[in-house]
Parts: C-alpha cells; structure tokens; sequence
C-alpha cells in the first residue's frame, strides 16, 4: 500500500523542533502536520514575493497610461 503523501526527511534544530512541538500541541495536530502547513505557508509567501517583483517590473516597464476622465469619462 502507498502512501498518499511523500516522507522527507529533513534536520532541525533544538529549539525549532521545541517550538514546532508546541504551536502543533496547542493546534491538537501531529507535529508533521504543522510542519507541512509552515512548509506551505512559506511556498505561498515565496510565489507573492515573484508576482510582486513580476508586476512591479511590469509596472516599470509600461510607458503609457490612460487617463482616469478618458477611461471613465468624468
């Protein structure tokens, strides 16, 4: 039988490994859980930082704007 998700093995420290323990205690959630949230958290926050750069760079690069009373005309 296979499992549905994939096992990493990954090292941690002492006190990161203390802190994971608790918030997954306090969240009544096994501490793999709460890793996989942090994990998927930081992956999410990861992809806003290179849209952000993307449009940001878009942003820069475009030399024509349309004027607010042209487009909606008031």
């Amino acid at each position: 039988m296979s499992a549905t998700k994939k096992r990493i093995n990954i090292s941690i420290s002492p006190d990161l490994d203390k802190a994971l323990l608790a918030v997954a205690k306090r969240d009544r959630v096994p501490q793999a859980t709460k890793a996989e949230h942090f994990l998927r958290l930081g992956m999410e926050l990861e992809e806003d930082i290179l849209l952000e750069r993307l449009a940001s760079e878009r942003y820069r690069t475009v030399s024509k704007f349309v004027p607010h009373k042209k487009v909606w005309g008031k």
